[in-house]
C-alpha cells in the first residue's frame, strides 16, 4: 500500500458525481435551470477529464510498483461484519479506471453535437456523468458491499439511459426489459456474496480469499455440492445478467433505443464488462473450482457463435453492432473459462476502443442519413463522410482481428488460450471462437460494403420503411441539413434524406472523438500485449491454478508483437476472416442475388434468426406468461377469494349473522330483559356451584 494519495483517488469518481450533480440538478427543471446548456457541458466534462487525468497518472503510478487497499469511509461494523467504502488499486483497477474515464470523455464530447438539440440535453449529460461515477465506485472496490452498489448503480442509470426517450413506448418496453433481465442475473449475484459472507465472515476480497482454501473442502449444507462451486457459478449468473450472456442476452439488442451515446458507453465498452472484470478479480475462487470455470466456458461459447449469427440478418446498423457486442463478451468469456484472465481483460480493452468507435461511427452514419438506420437505404457515403468512413474502417479491421490491429492480438490470444486449455467443455469452445471469426467478418464487412460502397440508395422511394429506433437522436442532422425549425420529438417527422439530398460529414465535435478512438483501436495491442498478457503487469492481482496451463504456453509461444503477427499469416484464423470478408465481397458488391438465393432457399433458417431463435417469444409466454398466470390466480384465488371473500366479507357475514341473532333478544320489553337475567343467574350458579363440580 505504496504511493498512492486515497484522498486523490476518492476524486476519480467524485469529480464525475459532481458534474452530474450540477447538470441534473441545477440544469434541470428539477431546481428551475439554474445553470445553461454550457455550464452543464463544462461541468460535466472537467468533472470526467479531471477523472482521466487522475487514472493516467494512476496508472503511471502502478507501472512503479504503487499500489492502494484501504477503507476511506466504515460505514458501520455488525456483528464483526464491516461494511465500507473502500479502494483496491492495483494494476487490473488501474487498467479499467483508464479505458472507462477515456471512453466516457470521448462519449461527452460526441454528445455536444449529437444530442445539440433535445430538450433533455442537461438530463443527457447528467446521467452519463452519474454512470461514470458508478462504474468507477465498481471498479475500483476493495470489498462485495461497494462492488454491489456499483453493480446496481449502473444498472439503474442503464434503465434510465435506455428509456431516455419516456415518451416511446419501444424505449419503455426495452428499458424494462433490460431492468428486469438484470434482475434475474443480479439475484445470483446476490446469493453468491451471501454465501461468501456466511463461511467466509468478511466483505473484504482480500480476507476472503485468504480463507479460499478452507472455503474449498466445504460442501453445500444438505448436497454433495460443493461450497465454492456454487458460490462462484452464483457470482457467474450475475455476470451472465450483466454482461448479457446466453439465456440472460435479450436486454441488450433492445437497449439500441437509447442514443446511440450510450450504446458506446453502457453497451460496448463499460457496464457489459463489468462482469469480465468481476470473475477476473475472482480468480482466485474461480481457480478453486473446474466445475465453475466449464460452466463459464460453455455459456461464453454459444454466446460467441451463437449471437454472431443473429447479425448476419440485421439490417438495422446499430443492432449489427449490438450482435457484434454480444459475440465478442462471449469471447471474453470464454477466455475466462480457460483461465486465461489477462486474455479477458485484454480484450476487454482493446474492445472498448474499437467497438465505441464502430458504435459513435454508426451515430455519425445515422446523422448524416438524417435519422435512417437501414442499411439497405445507404451505400457510397465513402466519398460523402470521408472520417466516419475511414475510422469505421479501422474499426471494423480491429473488430476482426487484422494482424497487427488492436482485435487481432487479443482475440487470437483467446483462440490459442482456448485451443491450449483441456477443461470440460474445451472441444465446443474451440470450435466456436474458430467459427466465430468467419462470421464475425462475414457480418462486419457486410455492414461496411452496404453502407459505404456500392450504389448510392438514399434519397429514393424505399420498400425499406422501418428506418431503425434511433429517431429522435441525431439532433445535429438538423443542423447538416438545414432543419432548424424541426421539432425533434416530432413522431412523424420525415427519416432519410429526401430526393436531391446527399449526406454530408459530422460536425467535428462528432468526427473528433471517432479519430481518438481509432488511435488505440489500432496501435494499444502491438505496444501492450507483451507487458499486460506475457509480462508482469497482472503479477499479484491475478491467480491462476497449477493445473491450469494455458497462459503458460501462451507465454512459452511469444517472440513479441511483430513476430505474432507475421506468424498469423499462416494460421487459419486468419484465413477464416479474410474468407469472411471475401464472401461479404461477394455477396453484396459482386453478386447481390446470393443473399437472395439464400433466403428463398433456407427461408426457415432466416426465420429462426430473425425471430432470435424465439428466445423473446419463449421468455413472454413462459416468464411473462406465467408470471402472469400466477399474479392472475394470486388475485383470484388469494387477493378475491380469501383475503376479500373470506377474510373480510367473511368476518362482516360472521358479525352480522351473529348480530341477527341477538338483535332477536332486543325487544324492549322489561319483563323479557328480567326473564333473561334470571336465565343467566341460574346459570351462573349451576355452573359454579361446589357439589356440581363435585
Amino acid at each position: 500500500m505504496t504511493g498512492l494519495n486515497p484522498n486523490l483517488l476518492l476524486a476519480v469518481p467524485l469529480a464525475p458525481l459532481a458534474g452530474s450533480a450540477i447538470a441534473g440538478l441545477l440544469g434541470t427543471k428539477f431546481f428551475g435551470n439554474v445553470v445553461g446548456r454550457k455550464v452543464a457541458t463544462t461541468a460535466t466534462i472537467l468533472g470526467v477529464l479531471i477523472a482521466f487525468i487522475i487514472s493516467f497518472q494512476t496508472l503511471l503510478a502502478v507501472l512503479d510498483g504503487a499500489s492502494y487497499n484501504g477503507d476511506v469511509y466504515r460505514w458501520m461494523t455488525v456483528a464483526g461484519v464491516k461494511l465500507a467504502v473502500g479502494f483496491q488499486v492495483d494494476a487490473l483497477t488501474a487498467m479499467m479506471m483508464n479505458v472507462v474515464t477515456f471512453v466516457s470523455l470521448m462519449v461527452h464530447i460526441y454528445t455536444i453535437g449529437y444530442m445539440k438539440d433535445d430538450e433533455g440535453y442537461n438530463r443527457f449529460f447528467s446521467y452519463i456523468s452519474l454512470f461514470t461515477f458508478s462504474m468507477l465506485m465498481l471498479v475500483m472496490s476493495n470489498n462485495f458491499l461497494q462492488l454491489f452498489f456499483g453493480w446496481e448503480a449502473v444498472g439503474l442509470v442503464s434503465y434510465l439511459l435506455i428509456g431516455f426517450w419516456y415518451t416511446r413506448p419501444t424505449a419503455i418496453f426495452a428499458n424494462m426489459k433490460a431492468f428486469l433481465v438484470n434482475r434475474v442475473g443480479d439475484f445470483g449475484f446476490i446469493l453468491g456474496i451471501g454465501l461468501l459472507l456466511a463461511y467466509a465472515g468478511t466483505m473484504d476480497y482480500q480476507e476472503v480469499f485468504a480463507k479460499k482454501d478452507a472455503l474449498a473442502l466445504l460442501h453445500l449444507p444438505g448436497t454433495d455440492w460443493m461450497l465454492l462451486s456454487v458460490a462462484c457459478i452464483c457470482l457467474f449468473i450475475g455476470a451472465m445478467g450483466k454482461s448479457a450472456q446466453f439465456p440472460l442476452h435479450v436486454w441488450l439488442p433492445d437497449s439500441m433505443e437509447g442514443p446511440t451515446p450510450i450504446s458506446a458507453l453502457i453497451h460496448a465498452a463499460t457496464m457489459v464488462t463489468a462482469g469480465i472484470f468481476m470473475v477476473t478479480r475472482m480468480s482466485p475462487l474461480f481457480e478453486l473450482s473446474d466445475t465453475a470455470l466449464s460452466f463459464v466456458l460453455v455459456i461464453g461459447s454459444i454466446t460467441a457463435l451463437f449471437m454472431g449469427f443473429l447479425g448476419i440478418i440485421q439490417n438495422d446498423i446499430k443492432r449489427v453492432v449490438a450482435y457484434s457486442t454480444l459475440s465478442q463478451l462471449g469471447y471474453m468469456t470464454v477466455a475466462l473459462g480457460a483461465s486465461a484472465y489477462s486474455v479477458a481483460v485484454f480484450h476487454l480493452m482493446t474492445h472498448a476502443f474499437f467497438k465505441a468507435l464502430l458504435f459513435l461511427g454508426a451515430g455519425s452514419v445515422i446523422i448524416g442519413m438524417h435519422h435512417d438506420q437501414d442499411i439497405r437505404n445507404m451505400g457510397g457515403l465513402r466519398k460523402y463522410m470521408p472520417i466516419t468512413w475511414f475510422t469505421s474502417l479501422l474499426g471494423s479491421l480491429a473488430l476482426i482481428g487484422t494482424p497487427l490491429f488492436s482485435g487481432f492480438y487479443s482475440k487470437d490470444s483467446i483462440i490459442e488460450a482456448v485451443h491450449e486449455t483441456h477443461i470440460w467443455g474445451a472441444g465446443f469452445a474451440n470450435f466456436a471462437v474458430l467459427a466465430g471469426v468467419f462470421v464475425t467478418a462475414f457480418y462486419s464487412f457486410r455492414m461496411y460494403f452496404l453502407v459505404f460502397h456500392g450504389e448510392e440508395r438514399f434519397g429514393k422511394a424505399h420498400a425499406h420503411e422501418a428506418h431503425g429506433h434511433d429517431a429522435h437522436a441525431p439532433a445535429a442532422a438538423h443542423a447538416a441539413h438545414d432543419d432548424h425549425g424541426h421539432d425533434d420529438h416530432d413522431e412523424h417527422e420525415h427519416h432519410g434524406l429526401a430526393p436531391g439530398e446527399k449526406p454530408h460529414e459530422s460536425p467535428f465535435v462528432v468526427w473528433f472523438p471517432l479519430v481518438m478512438l481509432a488511435i488505440p483501436s489500432v496501435l494499444i495491442g502491438y505496444f501492450t500485449i507483451a507487458p499486460m498478457l506475457h509480462g508482469d503487469f497482472f503479477k499479484g492481482v491475478i491467480t491462476i491454478g497449477e493445473n491450469h496451463k494455458a497462459m503458460e504456453i501462451l507465454t512459452e509461444e511469444f517472440h513479441g508483437a511483430w513476430a505474432m503477427a507475421v506468424h498469423s499469416l499462416t494460421s487459419l484464423p486468419l484465413w477464416l476472416a479474410i474468407a469472411g470478408v471475401a464472401t461479404a465481397y461477394y455477396c453484396y458488391m459482386i453478386n447481390p442475388r446470393v443473399p437472395a438465393w439464400f433466403y428463398a432457399k433456407f427461408k426457415a433458417i432466416h426465420t429462426l434468426l430473425d425471430n432470435k431463435y424465439y428466445m423473446d417469444k419463449f421468455n413472454q409466454a413462459v416468464f411473462a406468461g406465467g408470471a402472469r398466470v400466477l399474479g392472475n390466480g394470486l388475485w383470484q384465488v388469494g387477493d378475491r377469494t380469501l383475503i376479500d371473500g373470506l377474510v373480510v366479507n367473511g368476518s362482516a357475514k360472521v358479525v352480522a349473522w351473529f348480530s341477527s341473532l341477538t338483535r332477536l333478544a332486543q325487544t324492549g320489553y322489561i319483563y323479557h330483559y328480567a326473564f333473561v337475567m334470571i336465565l343467566g343467574i341460574v346459570g351462573f350458579l349451576v355452573y359454579f356451584l361446589p357439589f356440581w363440580h363435585a
